[in-house]
């Protein structure tokens, strides 16, 4: 059964929690760089690392954040359905991501995703010639932000806890007009098996 969110999960949207942009933090080295803006699933990526499991970690009815709501133009009021995964290279949890649709769409033209189960969403998006896709965002996160938060309950191990600062992207993928906002974070984790293997590939 995929766990639910809770009332006492819910944090109402209050503040700005990350300043996203279609530029790239010129702090980002050239294999950062490539991951954030790589196109195509990233889930395909991801299996080229090794092993590819996914598990979803809660969804359900929620709040939006304000940058969510900026980024979907959906009125403060409202709520969204979202759902938060964690996936993981070779039992290594590297990568968390959260996508947020309207209540509507989640009935309607994106009702497939409360079908996903542990299934990723690349399974819906880029075999549909209905779906378009924006141009990424990136953006360096800390807590409080969801995706930061949804870090910090995964099995890595940051060493500067609760300091930690993560790599995300995020971008919206278009349906009958209805948008579907998808965050990718990458955990510290993912970035030393993604160096270990430059080193080896040479």
């Amino acid at each position: 059964m995929i766990p639910r969110y809770s009332n006492t999960e819910t944090p109402k949207p209050t503040v700005l929690l990350a300043h996203w942009s279609k530029q790239v933090d010129p702090l980002a080295d050239r294999i950062i760089r490539h991951w954030l803006t790589r196109p195509g699933a990233l889930t395909a990526g991801l299996r080229e690392l090794g092993e590819l499991n996914l598990r979803v970690v809660r969804q359900g009815t929620v709040p939006p954040k304000v940058d969510e709501q900026a980024a979907i133009g959906l009125p403060e009021q409202r709520c969204v359905h979202a759902r938060e995964i964690c996936m993981s290279i070779n039992g290594t949890d590297c990568v968390v991501a959260r996508s947020v649709v309207g209540i509507r769409a989640s009935c309607g033209h994106w009702q497939a995703i409360g079908r996903l189960g542990r299934r990723p969403l690349a399974d819906i998006l880029y075999d549909d010639r209905r779906v378009s896709r924006s141009a990424f965002e990136t953006a360096r996160i800390r807590m409080p932000h969801p995706l930061a938060r949804l870090a910090s309950i995964t099995n890595h191990t940051p060493a500067t806890g609760k300091n930690l600062t993560y790599w995300a992207r995020r971008s919206v993928f278009w349906r009958g007009g209805e948008p579907l906002l998808v965050s990718e974070c990458f955990l510290p984790t993912f970035w030393e098996i993604v160096r270990a293997q430059s080193r080896t590939n040479g």
